[in-house]
């Protein structure tokens, strides 16, 4: 299996760099807020299955989730600024292990050719529509489940047919 080829980048080794962390999950949305390495907020948002019964797809959590992060924030007094907002790699087509800026072929990929449905699809996507709202803040992912890794003998599976497809960090 071919390996997408992103361009990878990497967060200036300035200091206060301020970043924001996302990661969905399919029953919960973990936030973080760090500046430099200090971690300043750590929280985990339960998310119930009534909850979120409401959204027939998993991508029309999207505004929802949002919210909630913007809302975590402002209750615990962390103001709307950062340097990066890095969400939780989604499943796009196999990339190498790594960070990765969020740009349109990867939100496109995420959207409407994704490996399968899961939340964490939603990561690159709430972090590039914050950080877009933020003069200088750029969006990333890292580590996406889908870091494709495997030495050629470890596809093999016995059958022409039933190609091994990496996901969830082979």
């Amino acid at each position: 299996m071919q390996r997408e080829s992103l361009p990878r980048t990497f967060i200036l080794n300035s200091s206060n760099v301020k970043i924001l962390v996302i990661n969905p999950g399919s029953t919960s949305t973990k936030i973080a807020v760090y500046e430099d390495m200090l971690p300043l907020l750590m929280c985990n948002i339960q998310h119930s299955v009534e909850e979120l019964s409401v959204f027939p797809q998993v991508l029309d959590e999207f505004e929802f989730r949002k919210n909630l992060v913007l809302r975590e924030l402002e209750t615990n007094g962390i103001p709307f600024a950062f340097d990066a907002v890095v969400g939780r790699g989604g499943l796009l087509k196999p990339v190498s292990g790594g960070v990765y800026e969020v740009n349109e072929a990867m939100i496109q990929d995420t959207t409407t050719h994704a490996m399968h449905t899961h939340a964490c699809n939603l990561g690159g996507l709430i972090a590039h529509n914050l950080a877009s709202q933020l003069p200088g803040c750029r969006a990333f992912i890292a580590d996406p489940g889908v870091v494709d890794e495997l030495d050629d003998v470890a596809r093999i599976t016995g059958s022409p047919l039933m190609p091994r497809i990496t996901i969830w960090h082979a």
